[in-house]
């Protein structure tokens, strides 16, 4: 089954790019276009009946999509208005996408036309990779030779989906990958005689991990031997390297893997910290 790369929008400049975005990205891995807009009857507006409202709606949404086709001529595009809350629409939507591509406000409320916590659910909850894209966001950082940056961290298939995600990313780009690999001291109970054993053979701390991270690299290299890869171990916390790259990025991965709660599924601190702080788009991918 052929997904689609399916776009939110509402009209807002930060939808707006996510849509130019995802229109880009669509043609580069030759799919179709879903743009989703989810809208609510306004009862208080009494000049305006329930049909008159959605033809309003209706060619918000026609004037996006039209600019849309007119620079991507060959591109199929579908456009659906949804009669309910974002929050159940977009999930709706993410589920039968290739991605769900949504617009990203700078350092407040994580997606532009829902209100945060909603937009973190979203996020959380969604079985495909959400990109976010800020408003502004332009294709010349595309064709700028900058990387795909993504994180890794844990053993081989920890990161494996962030990983597929940006080497495919890369490679329809034909960029390079920039995989992130941040370690911390661990405190001192948390070593036990096996991993001294295993640190010893490494040399090291920070050898270990470099280690860690040509293991889980190296399946993607050979998946992709056209794509060039840059490995990359700093010691720090990991949204803070992470951060440290973005200038040089083009696109963003982090994996995610949701933490449910007595309020429902929250996303990660790293993903959480590089939404918020990161440039570039970024993609929160879920973990497999």
């Amino acid at each position: 089954m052929t997904r689609p790369i399916t776009a939110g929008v509402d009209g807002t400049e930060e939808s707006l790019a996510a849509l130019d975005w995802a229109a880009r990205e669509a043609v580069r891995r030759d799919l179709p276009l879903r743009v989703v807009h989810a809208w609510r009857y306004a009862e208080a507006l009494a000049t305006a009946d329930r049909d008159t409202q959605h033809g309003w709606v209706s060619q918000g949404v026609e004037r996006a999509v039209r600019s849309v086709a007119e620079r991507h001529p060959g591109l199929t595009v579908t456009t659906d208005l949804v009669e309910s809350g974002a929050g159940q629409a977009l999930a709706q939507a993410a589920a039968a996408a290739e991605m769900l591509v949504l617009g990203s406000r700078g350092h407040g409320p994580v997606v532009g036309f829902l209100l945060g916590s909603v937009g973190q659910q979203v996020i959380a909850e969604a079985a495909r990779p959400v990109v976010l894209v800020r408003a502004g966001d332009e294709p010349a950082a595309e064709a700028a030779g900058r990387d795909v940056v993504v994180g890794q961290q844990g053993g081989p298939e920890d990161s494996a989906a962030a990983l597929r995600f940006a080497f495919e990313a890369a490679a329809a780009r034909r960029a390079a990958v920039r995989v992130v690999r941040a370690w911390t001291l661990p405190p001192v109970f948390a070593y036990s005689p096996g991993s001294l054993r295993l640190l010893d053979e490494a040399g090291g701390l920070e050898p270990y991990e470099k280690q860690g991270l040509a293991d889980a690299v190296r399946p993607w290299r050979e998946r992709f031997p056209e794509v060039s890869v840059a490995e990359h171990v700093e010691m720090g916390s990991a949204g803070q390297v992470l951060l440290s790259t973005a200038a040089r990025a083009q696109l963003m991965v982090v994996g995610r893997r949701a933490r449910r709660t007595a309020v429902g599924a929250r996303i990660g601190s790293v993903a959480h910290g590089v939404l918020h702080h990161a440039g570039c788009p970024v993609a929160v991918v879920p973990h497999d």
